[in-house]
């Protein structure tokens, strides 16, 4: 994607329109022109999909049926970016068979108005779709200035529909880039069968990733609609604790990371891909551990090191 384009958009809402007929676009330009807007033009697909990346619009008036790329293509590929899928569509469509109107709806549109255009009709549905757009924007925002942050997954394809840059960098940070739109199946399956519990009326249970001292944890918060769901996501440390640990028994930090792991119940092999060493590695770990603790199993390293890791607020 490319970087936003710089645009003064205290003159006006931002509206993008994309239609093959220059007579259409004529109609529509002066009408929201007069409106107060600040209009952007696209006369077929991929310009509507490169001014959507540079500008970021409010809304987009999107043409369904043009040559090349048609519409309902221009509003999946829109919807599949999460730096635009947040963008309202509504679709101008000369087609109103059920069929077409359902394939709006399912490309990603909130709304269609028929030709031939009626303009204050067309300003009318505008305003009801960007007060919400704006409505969710400042959820979003508030989630992440409070230190949380969230994305909507959708279940069927665990699809990521929208996040927060806090999300994004979460999510790049734990799962790296190739997860950066959908969810890896290990979560992609938590998440459904947390839904399957909201929905019989269960308390649903988290899920947590560790990378080294860190952890993140995910949160099923609530159903948005149309099988889709906002999760929460928090990051939490346990570097405070392993240096507790080191401070009480006098262990180096590396000791100390694997005596917490040991704790919390992970095996010599978990602990390793945890921690980015060989198993071997961390069995010389805890046997210098277990030296300096004078004892000599894991139950009992693990029974006198649960109290300290409670006092230190990590378990």
């Amino acid at each position: 994607m490319n970087a936003p384009t710089t645009i003064d958009r205290t003159a006006g809402d931002l509206v993008l329109i994309v239609d093959d007929v220059p007579d259409n676009l004529a109609v529509l330009h002066d009408a929201l022109d007069e409106s107060g807007y600040t209009v952007l033009v696209a006369t077929h697909g991929e310009a509507a999909l490169q001014r959507c990346a540079q500008a970021l619009p409010d809304i987009v008036l999107l043409d369904a049926v043009m040559p090349g790329m048609d519409g309902f293509e221009v509003a999946r590929r829109l919807k599949a970016a999460p730096e635009t899928a947040h963008i309202p569509i509504v679709f101008m469509t000369g087609l109103t068979e059920t069929e077409h109107v359902v394939r709006a709806f399912e490309a990603g549109g909130v709304d269609y108005v028929t030709k031939p255009i009626r303009a204050a009709e067309v300003l009318a549905r505008m305003a009801v779709h960007m007060r919400q757009a704006r409505q969710g924007a400042q959820a979003r925002n508030a989630l992440d200035a409070f230190g949380h942050a969230a994305f909507t997954l959708r279940l069927a394809d665990a699809r990521l529909l929208w996040q927060t840059p806090l999300a994004r960098k979460l999510l790049h940070s734990y799962l790296g880039a190739d997860h950066e739109h959908q969810l890896p199946p290990t979560v992609a399956d938590w998440a459904r069968a947390q839904a399957a519990a909201r929905r019989a009326g269960q308390a649903p249970q988290q899920h947590a990733m560790a990378h080294g001292p860190r952890r993140l944890q995910f949160t099923l918060h609530e159903d948005t609609g149309d099988d889709e769901w906002l999760v929460v996501m928090r990051e939490t440390s346990d570097a405070a604790t392993v240096q507790g640990i080191a401070a009480t028994f006098r262990l180096t930090l590396r000791e100390a990371e694997v005596l917490y792991w040991v704790v919390k119940g992970k095996t010599n092999r978990d602990i390793a891909e945890i921690l980015g060493m060989s198993p071997r590695t961390v069995n010389k770990h805890l046997e210098h551990v277990f030296e300096k603790l004078g004892v000599e199993t894991r139950t009992a390293a693990a029974g006198l090191a649960m109290g300290r890791v409670r006092q230190l607020g990590g378990g």
